[in-house]
């Protein structure tokens, strides 16, 4: 049984763990899935109020000389970049903070793998991003408050994420579908967040909505405590017996999945400026103002994921119609398609420009971009966390599923440096450098995706790409 188990990819699962109870899933799926809805509120709640914190009050000189290692922060980073101004810095540091929080859980994964065990790591990561959510409630604390929820995310997010493979069975055809539950889950955190703290924050006052942000992670770790019985027993790598070393094979996989990862930080690059560039793009160029009333900035990121709430539904139910007539793509297939749509969406932005004249954007472009982001995003992140999951060997896997936020991290840096151009492009041909970026990742995933999927081991999508290979090769 034991070495069933962990050919399966599993920790040791009890019964009931393992017995479908929440939507035909396992039980612990549920609880993950609150977990994560409320670690996703905190962490949203925040990101959508940090660079109009940063860009509009806290990086200017008056309260920046109130903050705890300004000025060293700021001189590391323009030993890099040149002086930047206070909108350009916010825009950078925000692309690195995102990036570490989507770097560390490498660390973080392997940690949970050989040391903690992941419930430990995950409630270890739990705490300290609840305490620095609550850090930024003072501005004196915003360096350290950064720093806190950094190595929070590392321990929490791989190992969270990898907790929903271990409740499947490695061959189990409910896995694609239960990691679509968990990012849906992400996306109502993210949509009630700035509902809630980005109103606090814009209106009544920026450490309001910090603190709601930390109050929201509190709950989460309740949440998680309630459902212990219901996750994966802890067993650490030596424990199971299993070797430290690859097997044979197993580091050509590693070393695909790292390629592919690679290949999707472009479309990160982009999807990180919605949370980026983009809220100052709304504030500086969209005309907000609904009969009487302002719509707050924030209010477009709980549109963003909003949208991916409504459609999931609808790309489940496709995914569903096409694998009945034997039309499905792949999952490297599904993740070109996301890049482009994405593209698009970019692009929307640009031909918003061009159609403004130079006067404001009319409320209704910003409106329709999220709903195309929405589409792009379903074919890009929980495919690619699905994916890594699956075809990622087993001594490894909870790093390499942490490794999955490394594109993220790729992307953040990129989106970060990308942003001092805010200033100095038209906001045109800010948007369109995007769309050709994506456009470029949904290239090269078309490209290799035969040889990417003979790499992982994905033998019916390489049988797929086998057959239909000459139709693909063929100009349109």
């Amino acid at each position: 049984m034991a070495t069933n188990e962990v050919a399966s990819g599993m920790s040791t699962v009890g019964e009931s763990a393992r017995k479908g109870g929440f939507f035909g899933h396992p039980r612990g799926v549920g609880y993950i899935v609150f977990t994560e809805a409320w670690e996703r509120f905190s962490f949203y709640g925040m990101q959508g109020l940090l660079v109009l914190y940063m860009a509009g009050y806290l990086f200017q000189a008056e309260a920046a000389q109130n903050v705890v290692g300004f000025e060293t922060m700021r001189a590391t980073i323009e030993a890099v970049t040149g002086p930047l101004s206070p909108q350009a810095l916010a825009t950078q540091v925000f692309g690195i903070y995102i990036g570490l929080v989507y770097f560390v859980p490498v660390f973080g994964g392997l940690l949970g793998d050989r040391v903690l065990g992941r419930t430990r790591a995950v409630l270890l990561g739990a705490a300290a991003m609840a305490l620095g959510h609550f850090l930024l409630a003072f501005e004196a604390s915003f360096v350290f408050a950064l720093l806190a929820i950094i190595t929070g995310s590392g321990l929490l997010k791989g190992n969270l994420a990898a907790q929903v493979g271990a409740l499947y069975e490695r061959d189990d055809p409910r896995r694609d579908a239960g990691y679509s539950l968990y990012v849906v889950s992400i996306n109502v955190g993210a949509t009630i967040a700035p509902l809630v703290c980005g109103t606090l924050g814009e209106i009544y006052g920026w450490h309001y909505g910090f603190g709601a942000a930390g109050v929201g992670m509190l709950v989460g770790i309740v949440v998680y405590l309630k459902g212990r019985a219901h996750l994966p027993a802890d067993e650490l790598a030596k424990d199971r017996g299993q070797d430290r070393h690859l097997r044979a094979g197993e580091g050509r996989i590693v070393w695909t999945i790292v390629v592919v990862l690679a290949i999707t930080a472009l479309f990160w690059t982009a999807q990180t400026q919605v949370w980026n560039t983009y809220p100052l793009w709304v504030r500086d160029r969209v005309d907000r103002a609904v009969l009487d009333a302002t719509v707050p900035v924030t209010w477009f990121q709980s549109l963003d994921t909003l949208a991916v709430l409504l459609f999931a539904p609808v790309v489940l139910w496709l995914w569903r119609r096409q694998r009945a007539a034997g039309s499905e793509p792949g999952d490297l297939g599904k993740l070109a398609i996301g890049c482009l749509i994405f593209a698009c969406a970019c692009a929307w932005l640009s031909g918003a420009e061009w159609a403004s004249g130079g006067e404001a954007v009319a409320i209704g472009w910003p409106l329709l971009f999220h709903g195309i982001c929405a589409w792009g995003y379903l074919y890009v992140g929980p495919v690619a966390l699905a994916l890594v999951s699956r075809a990622a060997p087993l001594s490894v896997n909870a790093m390499m599923v942490g490794a999955y936020y490394v594109a993220i991290f790729v992307g953040s840096i990129a989106s970060g440096w990308l942003g001092r151009f805010y200033e100095t492009l038209s906001p045109a041909m800010f948007w369109a450098a995007h769309a050709a970026i994506v456009s470029t990742g949904a290239l090269l995933l078309l490209l290799g995706r035969g040889r990417l999927a003979r790499g992982m081991a994905l033998d019916a999508e390489a049988g797929e790409q086998r057959a239909a290979g000459a139709s693909v090769r063929q100009p349109a």
